[in-house]
C-alpha cells in the first residue's frame, strides 16, 4: 500500500488525524516530528501531514525537526503548528498576536485552490491558536482567512506544500473530511485502496507468520476486542490450536457469557467457560498482610477489586493447567488496539513503545509469556470502530460487536456496598447540607445523599458524597448542568451531582440506606436495570452516540424501606481521559431517558428512584467506584 506519514508535533489530535486518514482508505504511520529526512525518504512515503502541537515555532520548547524534510519532494500538509512551521521555515513571519482564536468560526476559503476544490465561499472550522502567520512566506499565497482577518491557510502550488490554521480532522470542522480527501486524492494522488478487506488479509498473513506452529491462548472477557481477536485468529490458523477461556464471575451483564460463547461458537470456535460465581463470592485475599473479609461481605471498593483480580488469577491458572500447554510452544493473544500503542508511542518517552494491556487475568503463565515476549496482538493496527467493522465481517453478531467497554470486575464495581449511611460526622452532614441550601431556587432543590462515590479532584482520587437535584417542573437541563459544575467547586464534601427523576425531594439531606453487599439479589437487580438501559440504547440507535454507559446500583433508599437507587451515567469522550455526560435532547432524546426511568421502576423489584448523572470527568470519574 501507498503510505502517508503523520509527523507528530505533540498534538492531542495526531490519533484523530490517523483515524480520519484511514477512514479515507489510506494507510498512515505516525512518527515524531524529529524523524530524519533520509529515513522518511528511504521509507517511500507518498505524502506527509505535520500535526498541530502546543508549542510556539520560536519557543525554546519547540519540537526538533529536520529542515531537509521540505526537500524530499512529496506533497506536505501542515496543520496548525505544522502550518506555522512551514511558513517560518520558508521565511515568513509568525507572531503571538493579542487575539487568540479558539472555537468554531466561519472562514473565507479560495475554492480555486485544489485543497478547497468544490467548497463554498465559507467553511465552518475549529480554530485553536495563539500564534498567527502575519507575513506569508515567499512562494506561498493565502488561500483562507478567519473572521478577524487572520491568515487561515496557505499554499505553494508548485512545491505542493499546504498549511491550514484549523483542525480538519475534528468533527467541529464541518468540511474537514472533504479537505483531507482533496489533499490525499487531488494533490497527493493516493489510490485509496487500504480497504477493510485488504487489511483483514494482511492481518491474517501476519498472524500466520508470527504464530508458525505454536498454540495460542486467548482470554475472552465478554467485550468486543477479545472476541474479535479470537475470531480473527480462528480465521487465520483454524480452531485446533486456539485455547480460549472465559471466566464468568457472576458479575457479567445480562446473557453476556452466553452471547460471547454463542457468537464464537457460531463461527466454529469453542470456549471453555468457567462458571465460578460462588467461588468469587466466598473468596478473600490479603491486603497489606491482612486477610480481607469474603467478597460477599466486603464494602471497600479497592478490596473488592483486589479480591476479584486475585481470584481471577487462581481460577484461570487452574483452567490453563488443565490444557497442559508447553510454555515454549504457546503465544498469548491480546486485544490491544492501535490507540493504546499510539498513546505510548507518541509520547517522548518511547517512540517505539509496545503497550501491553495489564488485565485482571494476569496469571503466572500469562506473566511468563509476557516476560518472554511471546505475545501476539492481531488488532494492533485497528481503531475501536474498525474493530467493530472487522467483527461484523468475521460473522460476529451486531449485539456483541456494539457492546460498550466494560470493566474487568464487571457489575461488582457498579454495586456500591454500604452498611451505614454517611462516612462523615453528623456535624459535617449538617454543615454540607446548609451549604447546599443556597442552590434551592426556581423550583430546584439540592439534597445531600447518604452515598459516596469516587472522583478526581486536583489530580488525586477523592471519595466524597453525592448531591441530588430535583425539580418541581420538567427539568431545565442547562440549569442543572450549570449547578453540577458549580456545586463540586464550592461544596467541598461533594464530587458528583445527579438529577433524580420524579417528585421533588425538599429535605436538605437524607439519612436512610438499605444495607448493600455483593450477592445474587443485588447482582440480579443491577443486571436487569442495565439490560433495560442497554436495550433502549440499541433500539433507539444511540450506541454510537455514547462512548460508555455505566448503570449503578446504590444503597440510598429515598425513604422507601428496603429500596435502592439506580443511576444512569452517560459518558461522551474521544480519549476516555476526560468526558462529559450526554445532554438530553441534544445527544440523547429526553423521551428515551424517561422511558428508561419508567421501565426500571416498573420492572426491577426494589428500586425506589432513578437518577441521571450530570457530572463531567473531572471532578467525577466515569465509574462510581
Amino acid at each position: 500500500h501507498e503510505k502517508l506519514l503523520i509527523l507528530d508535533a505533540g498534538a492531542q489530535y495526531a490519533k484523530v488525524i490517523d483515524r480520519k486518514v484511514r477512514e479515507l482508505m489510506v494507510e498512515s504511520i505516525i512518527k515524531p516530528l524529529s524523524t530524519p529526512a533520509h529515513e522518511i525518504k528511504a521509507a517511500g512515503y507518498k505524502a506527509i501531514i505535520i500535526s498541530g502541537g502546543p508549542q510556539s515555532v520560536f519557543g525554546s520548547e519547540a519540537p526538533k525537526y529536520d529542515p531537509k524534510l521540505f526537500d524530499i519532494g512529496v506533497p506536505i500538509l501542515g496543520i496548525c503548528y505544522g502550518m506555522q512551521l512551514i511558513n517560518h521555515v520558508f521565511g515568513g513571519t509568525v507572531e503571538t498576536k493579542g487575539t487568540r482564536e479558539d472555537g468554531q468560526f466561519d472562514i473565507d476559503v479560495d475554492s480555486k485552490s485544489l485543497l478547497f476544490k468544490d467548497f463554498k465561499e465559507k467553511s465552518t472550522v475549529l480554530l485553536t491558536h495563539g500564534d498567527s502567520v502575519t507575513k506569508v512566506a515567499s512562494g506561498f499565497k493565502q488561500i483562507a482567512k478567519s473572521p478577524s482577518g487572520i491568515c487561515a491557510a496557505i499554499e505553494d502550488e508548485k512545491r505542493n506544500i499546504y498549511g491550514v490554521q484549523f483542525h480538519p480532522e475534528v468533527d467541529l470542522s464541518l468540511d474537514g473530511m472533504a479537505m483531507l480527501k482533496n489533499f490525499l486524492v487531488q494533490i497527493a494522488h493516493f489510490k485509496c485502496d487500504f480497504t477493510p478487506a485488504s487489511r483483514e488479509e494482511e492481518a491474517i498473513k501476519e498472524i500466520r507468520q508470527q504464530v508458525g506452529n505454536n498454540d495460542v491462548l486467548v482470554l475472552v472477557s465478554g467485550g468486543v476486542d477479545s472476541a474479535v481477536c479470537a475470531a480473527l485468529l480462528k480465521k487465520a490458523i483454524g480452531k485446533e490450536r486456539i485455547y480460549a477461556i472465559h471466566v464468568d464471575h457472576g458479575f457479567m451483564r445480562m446473557d453476556e457469557s452466553k452471547t460471547v460463547v454463542q457468537a464464537l461458537g457460531s463461527i466454529g470456535l469453542d470456549i471453555k467457560v468457567l462458571s465460578v460465581s460462588k467461588t468469587f463470592l466466598k473468596a478473600t485475599t490479603k491486603v497489606d498482610g491482612k486477610e480481607t473479609p469474603p467478597l460477599e461481605e466486603c464494602i471497600r471498593p479497592e478490596w473488592k477489586r483486589k479480591i476479584i483480580g486475585d481470584t481471577f488469577m487462581v481460577v484461570s491458572e487452574e483452567a490453563i493447567r488443565g490444557f497442559k500447554l508447553d510454555i515454549n510452544n504457546v503465544l498469548l493473544a491480546q486485544g490491544t488496539l492501535r490507540p493504546d500503542l499510539i498513546e505510548s508511542a507518541s509520547t517522548v518517552v518511547s517512540s517505539n513503545a509496545q503497550v501491553i494491556k495489564t488485565h485482571h487475568n494476569d496469571t503466572q503463565l500469562v506473566r511468563q509469556l509476557r516476560d518472554k515476549g511471546r505475545i501476539i496482538e492481531p488488532l494492533k493496527d485497528y481503531h475501536k470502530d474498525e474493530v467493530r467493522e472487522l467483527g461484523k465481517s468475521l460473522g460476529l453478531p451486531e449485539k456483541l460487536v456494539w457492546r460498550h467497554p466494560f470493566p474487568g470486575p464487571g457489575l461488582a464495581i457498579r454495586i456500591l456496598c454500604a452498611n451505614k449511611p454517611f462516612d462523615i460526622t453528623e456535624q459535617e452532614v449538617k454543615k454540607t447540607a446548609a451549604e447546599l441550601e443556597k442552590y434551592n431556587k426556581d423550583g430546584i432543590y439540592a439534597t445531600l445523599l447518604p452515598t459516596r462515590s469516587v472522583g478526581v479532584q486536583g489530580d488525586a482520587r477523592s471519595y466524597k458524597q453525592l448531591v441530588a437535584l430535583t425539580s418541581e417542573k420538567a427539568p431545565k437541563w442547562s440549569t442543572l448542568f450549570k449547578l453540577a459544575k458549580e456545586i463540586p467547586k464550592k461544596v467541598h464534601n461533594c464530587n458528583r451531582v445527579v438529577y433524580v427523576f420524579g417528585k421533588p425531594i425538599k429535605q436538605s439531606y437524607l439519612t436512610s440506606i438499605t444495607e448493600t453487599y455483593l450477592n445474587k439479589e443485588t447482582s440480579d437487580q443491577l443486571r436487569e436495570a442495565d439490560d433495560i438501559v442497554t436495550q433502549l440504547l440499541v433500539e433507539n440507535k444511540l450506541v454510537k452516540k455514547v462512548a460508555q454507559l455505566p448503570v449503578i446500583l446504590f444503597p440510598c433508599d429515598f425513604g422507601v424501606k428496603g429500596g435502592r437507587g439506580i443511576a444512569i451515567r452517560t459518558f461522551i469522550t474521544n480519549d476516555f481521559m476526560t468526558g462529559i455526560p450526554a445532554t438530553p435532547d441534544k445527544d440523547i432524546p429526553e423521551a428515551v431517558l424517561n422511558e428508561m426511568n419508567e421501565t426500571i421502576l416498573k420492572k426491577v423489584k426494589g428500586i425506589s428512584r432513578v437518577c441521571y448523572d450530570l457530572t463531567s470527568k473531572p471532578p467525577a470519574t466515569t465509574e462510581w467506584e
